[in-house]
């Protein structure tokens, strides 16, 4: 078993069970105590676990905090990004986008292409795209609304993201590493992303440098289910080679 794969799995354990041996993992996986000890000194120079005695925890995670301080984060480099990306999209495409900071930005620039059918759950977005240029077509998904994000969420919005189909999903996210993939730390807007994913063709994900090689709580999709990631800078060299493995299209923002 390669050594990724087996670390990759020892993450899932340790969500699942919060905490979990050496001795544990080595009778679970074949393998010695040796390789799970140099297993966990990886993923604890990763910072995507903490070694606790005979064993480890999931590393702390520092939550994104409120929507609003997230908008005045890394503008520039989020700007960047969403400049670069609306290059991506054409006149009469169909795009699932879902709520984010830099979801926004790319709001603004999608704004100026004519013609589009956006399916959003976050009103914000909503109300930019529509505001900026009124030949585009937005639908806003109802459910349970959170007034921070401005965004819905849960079963209702996700049934109703499955009545649709679309060219493209464009997706900001919590956090991007080489084992995992795509996270975010909100279960709800992971639930979302992984929704409008299914009914995507492609999927494009937009990410700045903080994102890459950091931890989220929750999954939403491996690394091969994306198509192309926008970013600010290229991810450091064992992700970059992953993305590329599994043929990302990776564009760095200039």
């Amino acid at each position: 078993m390669k050594p990724s794969f087996r670390q990759s799995k020892i993450i899932d354990l340790i969500r699942e069970k919060q905490r979990i041996d050496v001795n544990d993992l080595a009778k679970h996986f074949g393998a010695s105590r040796e390789t799970i000890r140099r297993d966990l000194s990886a993923l604890s120079k990763e910072g995507k676990i903490q070694k606790v005695h005979g064993g480890a925890v999931l590393a702390k995670m520092s939550a994104e905090g409120s929507f609003q301080r997230r908008m005045e984060r890394n503008v520039q480099e989020k700007r960047q990004i969403a400049k670069e990306a609306v290059k991506l999209f054409s006149p009469r495409d169909t795009i699932f986008i879902d709520t984010g900071s830099t979801s926004i930005y790319f709001a603004e620039e999608m704004a100026k292409i004519d013609d589009l059918t956006i399916i959003t759950n976050s009103a914000l977005l909503a109300k930019v795209i529509t505001q900026n240029n009124a030949s585009n077509k937005v639908f806003l998904l109802g459910g349970e609304y959170s007034g921070d994000n401005q965004e819905t969420f849960g079963s209702l919005a996700i049934q109703q993201i499955k009545t649709f189909r679309a060219h493209h999903v464009v997706l900001t996210i919590g956090a991007l590493d080489s084992l995992t993939g795509v996270m975010d730390f909100n279960i709800n807007e992971a639930q979302i992303a992984s929704a409008m994913i299914e009914q995507a063709q492609s999927l494009t994900v937009l990410a700045d440098h903080t994102k890459f090689n950091n931890i989220a709580s929750f999954q939403v999709c491996p690394l091969d289910r994306i198509t192309t990631l926008v970013c600010d800078q290229m991810p450091a060299k064992e992700l970059h080679n992953e993305l590329i493995q599994q043929n990302v299209e990776i564009i760095e923002a200039c």
